[in-house]
């Protein structure tokens, strides 16, 4: 692996920002997954995931959407996929298929499959492209292919609030670090299109941002952890940040946080 800040971001989300094994990462992750799963679960339903197919949970985290699809939707297996399944494999269950692997890796046979779903996963990979197209070239005929990551509603109008300058320091720093990046997620409909899929469509999300709700958590979270990275790119201090995390929790919290770009295909 190349130094996780050699320029363009060469580094692991797991290794070099979010170590899995940290204490509180998991919780962190969950907070994320209580007020995203809705609109994930929302969607996957009414495209007919599950239903007694096999499922692909690309980027499965605590596994949460994972369970779901077996418990709620009805699918008959669950691969859950991710570079490290300790949470997975201790929530673990009938038609769950935990597979420690690494999407990138061009040696990968995981099998075909009616559902595919990755969730805030390509945005942090290289050559994300190509993997979309590795992605839909697992779908079995009929099987459908749903991606979601982040997109950013910036007040353009206020780049000097603690909260906004944390933000773009955020997004600068795992640019840098491991090489995140958002900017090409509304070209998501058009890759599937590209793919050769039918039906293709997109949404976008916006969570309430809270006041020490769980979304405000998992900010809160991810800041104090990245402490380092964000004051690295000289566009926050200590100070600066102390007063973003502490706006999360505060009545005067008035922001549209970052949402979540949604957009699947149906292959033919």
């Amino acid at each position: 692996m190349t130094d996780s800040r050699s320029p363009g971001g060469a580094g692991r989300y797991g290794e070099d920002l979010f170590a899995p094994e940290h204490p509180r990462e998991a919780e962190r992750v969950d907070a994320a997954a209580l007020v995203y799963d809705p609109f994930t679960t929302h969607r996957l339903r009414a495209l007919g995931a599950g239903r007694g197919g096999r499922c692909l949970e690309a980027g499965a985290g605590t596994g949460t959407v994972a369970r779901w699809l077996l418990e709620e939707a009805g699918a008959r297996e669950v691969v859950a996929l991710d570079r490290d399944t300790e949470a997975l494999a201790a929530r673990g269950g009938r038609g769950l298929r935990v597979l420690r692997a690494d999407l990138t890796d061009e040696r990968l046979r995981p099998g075909t499959f009616d559902l595919i779903h990755a969730r805030f996963v390509l945005m942090h990979l290289p050559d994300r492209r190509r993997i979309v197209s590795r992605l839909a070239g697992w779908l079995n005929p009929g099987g459908v292919l749903v991606l979601g990551d982040a997109v950013e509603l910036p007040d353009t109008r206020d780049t000097s609030s603690a909260y906004r300058r944390t933000m773009d320091a955020m997004w600068r720093a795992l640019r840098t670090t491991i090489g995140t990046d958002i900017s090409g997620v509304p070209a998501y409909p058009r890759f599937l299109r590209e793919e050769g899929l039918r039906e293709v469509a997109g949404e976008v999300c916006c969570p309430p941002l809270v006041a020490g709700g769980p979304l405000a958590r998992f900010w809160s979270g991810t800041w104090s952890r990245m402490r380092p990275e964000l004051t690295a790119t000289g566009l926050v201090d200590a100070g600066v940040v102390d007063r973003a995390v502490a706006y999360l929790d505060s009545p005067a919290l008035a922001e549209i946080g970052p949402g979540m770009a949604m957009a699947w295909g149906r292959r033919a």
